[in-house]
């Protein structure tokens, strides 16, 4: 029990580095990660973690493309798809950190490109699957978490501190709110159009919120460069004196 305990705890502090996440279910999240990366085989690699992700996303852009053409509870394929691409997408770095062989900036670059193709394949999916007009909230949605990802990327180069959450909502919590979404779908045909608008209507709001909070942070960056500057110049003038 003992061994057990020091166990997770070190797991936890290990897939906590470079990394601090604000979303709601971050407790739970972290105690999760922190167990299975101890059980994953050791010939399962970081990379091999981040395919698995994208084959989950997959699996959901092809529960649109099932549900549009043979039956819509296809659809309930989305929720596999969006466990698989939770258990890949989330463990592949901090599996990295856990056995302590990370490559920063190849993982971070990585995670990100693979999460934008993912992101694309969902919107192209619903695009598919949603009729006439309502296809472009596909489009806006691919639009909007592009953003999201971009103000997250500049808070990491301007504050230095990498974090995948918006506020109290990061990937996990879109995904159970996606995948609810899409539940409601199959007993509820059309709702998906509505619910998917009012999640585009909150992602632009925080969105807007996120990069208000980003441009004070960069204004105090200069701030302090602006310091940092005026101090090496008058230390200059005094050896020179």
């Amino acid at each position: 029990m003992k061994n057990s305990k020091r166990n997770m705890a070190r797991s936890l502090k290990l897939i906590a580095t470079d990394r601090q996440r604000t979303n709601i279910l971050r407790e739970w999240e972290q105690k999760s990660i922190a167990y299975l990366v101890q059980k994953i085989p050791s010939w399962i690699s970081s990379d091999g973690l981040t395919a698995i992700g994208s084959f989950g996303n997959l699996m959901v852009a092809a529960s649109f493309v099932m549900g549009a053409y043979v039956n819509r509870y296809w659809l309930l394929l989305s929720l596999l798809g969006f466990t698989i691409n939770w258990f890949g997408d989330s463990l592949d770095g901090r599996l990295a950190y856990y056995r302590r062989t990370p490559r920063k900036w190849y993982g971070f670059s990585l995670d990100v490109t693979v999460d934008w193709i993912g992101t694309i394949l969902i919107g192209l999916g619903f695009s598919i699957y949603a009729p006439g007009a309502w296809k472009y909230a596909g489009f806006l949605f691919v639009v909007l978490y592009g953003w999201e990802m971009i103000t997250a990327q500049l808070r990491y180069k301007i504050g230095g501190q990498y974090s995948i959450d918006s506020g109290i909502f990061g990937p996990t919590e879109v995904r159970i709110l996606l995948g609810a979404f899409i539940t409601v779908e199959v007993f509820i045909p059309g709702s998906i159009q509505y619910l998917a608008s009012a999640a585009c209507l909150f992602i632009l709001i925080s969105n807007i919120f996120e990069t208000r909070k980003l441009l004070f942070l960069a204004d105090v960056r200069d701030a302090e460069d602006r310091h940092l500057k005026e101090a090496e110049k008058k230390a200059g003038k005094k050896e020179n004196a």
